[in-house]
């Protein structure tokens, strides 16, 4: 953290003073102030909001209170029709004419009567079952669409004797839909029963919501909207309406939602009445906008006030700023002229401030620089002649030197004399010296093929096998010539064979293999060159494999090892780098790993 703050500070030393002081006024004025202003724009934003979520809440609870009071008439209706002997003695008394009948319909004027008592009470009527001959608008017989409506199955449930709260249609009002009271009356006595429905009045309902500030509705547990304070939602489906079709399962709190649109909260809170199988939810939406909307007045009123303010102080600290870094200017010209190579200049900025000491350090400088310009010019001027006399010498070094062709000629025409003569061993040997050695010449920095590498490895084993015998050295070359193509960096199989034949077959008098093996495996390229000699100790071999990464080790044998590791990983990276095996008594075995693409590491 304090590198980072030093980086930090490092570079404002790019900037021109006049900024920095123009920078200096924005961040220690308006940053704080706009922060002040944010805090306390956001804390009033969202104190706004938290009010008119409790207020929307505590209508919402209101509207639960008005709803309880006017579904307590319809219960307490329904309570006292389960025990109304008048009601039970008119559906199971028998008739007979249908005078007696219609008479006893017009006698029984309880259902009218609590319609006009009651204004929260629209209609009421009692399905017979078994059906009565005549019905009218108050008795009426369940035809098979009512039978198989869910209230009227659900009120029939003999699991149940508890009110039921629905949105259905009723036959007697044009078959307009109303929030009804459902439930089943039974008559003990005669071992019949009856449904219940009670309508409540749409405009009581409706008349609840419409003094709220907010959009407000009823639904029922179906979703059904059955009041609301526009009176164009009653009747739809909440599931119909993209802001609120997940709130039907919803349970009572306050929630987030997209209503048109714009970010909103809706406030969801249930009624049970007593008596009943199920419920009602209040659901009040409103956004967030129209609660903040003075919060974000304020806020862009206090931003403005800050913005032309600060556009005033800069104004003010940039004139301010050129004023005091005028003198500055003028020494900055003065350094202008020396970077484009003027040292020949000399600063008349005067005065005993900084800048005026500045200036005359600065000239003491530049005095001093000439001086030193003067004495480079002359050791540079030596040293070119020391250079001149340095190239005389290395040419005349190269003259000396033998052509490296002169020598690949030389032993071609020993290799065909040899061949003439009939020496067909001298002849090979000689060729493959001469190839070995041009190969190793022409080859540079250049990357080469996996076949020219063994080639050259080849070339060694065989000139080894000529300077000792077959019974002492052998070769065995077990190659995937799916991977001869594969480009490596020239010289790395060459040393491995080398140490196996120097050092791992040094003290075996006869019977010394070598073995050199390609094989793929995944995306990579493994080879492996293993002798049959004794094998190094543990101690030996530890020691040597630490030597890979030790640069300042200077034994000979680990020098070659070392500078293949190292290529390896310079090439391909960590992981590529050569390994050593070295089971107790069974040779030596060093073997590595290449991108079967040849790619670099770096």
């Amino acid at each position: 953290m304090g590198s980072m703050i030093l980086a930090a500070l490092r570079k404002t030393n790019n900037i021109r003073l006049k900024n920095k002081m123009v920078i200096s006024i924005v961040a220690v004025v308006f940053i704080p102030v706009l922060l002040v202003g944010l805090i306390l724009t956001a804390s009033y934003r969202q104190n706004v909001l938290d009010q008119a979520t409790q207020q929307t809440m505590n209508n919402v609870d209101k509207i639960k209170k008005h709803i309880t009071d006017i579904l307590r008439m319809p219960i307490e209706i329904s309570n006292k029709l389960q025990v109304d002997d008048r009601l039970s003695n008119l559906v199971n008394a028998r008739y007979e004419t249908t005078f007696d009948l219609v008479t006893a319909y017009w006698d029984f004027r309880y259902f009218r009567d609590s319609v006009q008592l009651y204004k929260e009470i629209d209609n009421v009527r009692f399905y017979t079952d078994p059906p009565l001959p005549i019905s009218n608008w108050d008795f009426l017989s369940a035809d098979a669409f009512v039978k198989n409506s869910n209230w009227y199955r659900e009120a029939l449930d003999k699991s149940s004797s508890f009110i039921g709260w629905h949105y259905i249609k009723d036959e007697t009002k044009e078959n307009r839909a109303y929030l009804s009271l459902v439930r089943r009356i039974d008559f003990p006595l005669y071992r019949s029963h009856g449904v219940l429905v009670i309508n409540l009045d749409q405009d009581e309902l409706n008349g609840i919501l419409s003094q709220e500030p907010f959009d407000t509705m009823i639904i029922d547990e179906k979703g059904s909207i059955v009041a609301a304070k526009q009176p164009q939602w009653v009747g739809r489906n909440i599931e119909s309406m993209d802001f609120a079709k997940d709130l039907s399962d919803r349970r009572a709190g306050v929630y987030d939602f997209n209503y048109e649109g714009k970010p909103s909260k809706i406030v969801v809170e249930e009624v049970v009445p007593p008596f009943s199988r199920n419920g009602l939810k209040v659901i009040s939406v409103f956004t967030i906008d129209s609660i903040v909307s003075d919060a974000n007045r304020v806020s862009r009123l206090g931003f403005t006030i800050i913005a032309a303010s600060l556009s005033i102080a800069i104004v003010l600290i940039y004139f301010t700023s050129s004023f005091l870094s005028r003198r500055l200017l003028l020494l900055n010209k003065v350094l202008n002229k020396v970077a484009m190579g003027n040292l020949n200049v000399k600063s008349d900025v005067d005065g005993n401030d900084e800048i005026g000491t500045l200036s005359r350090q600065f000239n003491h400088m530049l005095a001093s620089i000439r001086s030193l310009m003067e004495e480079v010019s002359e050791s540079h001027r030596q040293k070119n002649l020391l250079e001149l006399r340095q190239r005389d010498i290395k040419l005349k070094m190269m003259a000396s030197q033998m052509n490296p062709h002169f020598l690949f000629n030389a032993l071609e025409s020993i290799r065909m004399k040899a061949f003439a003569k009939g020496d067909a061993e001298i002849s090979n040997v000689v060729h493959l010296l001469g190839k070995l050695m041009r190969r190793s010449i022409e080859i540079g920095d250049r990357k080469i093929t996996l076949r020219e590498e063994l080639d050259i490895a080849r070339c060694y084993l065989e000139l080894q096998q000529f300077r000792f015998d077959d019974e002492r050295l052998t070769y065995e070359l077990h190659l995937d010539h799916s991977a001869m193509s594969v480009e490596i960096p020239p010289l790395i199989v060459q040393p491995l064979v080398e140490n196996a034949v120097v050092h791992g077959l040094e003290d075996v008098e006869e019977g010394g293999i070598v073995i050199i093996g390609t094989r793929v495996e995944s995306d990579r390229v493994v080879i492996t060159v293993e002798d049959n000699g004794c094998g190094i100790p543990e101690g030996k071999w530890r020691e040597i494999e630490h030597s890979f990464q030790d640069m300042e080790d200077a034994d000979e044998h680990r020098i070659g090892l070392r500078n293949v590791h190292q290529r390896l990983i310079l090439t391909y990276g960590e992981g590529f780098g050569l390994k050593l095996d070295c089971p107790p008594g069974s040779g030596t075995r060093l073997s590595f790993s290449i991108p079967l693409g040849g790619k670099l590491h770096v």
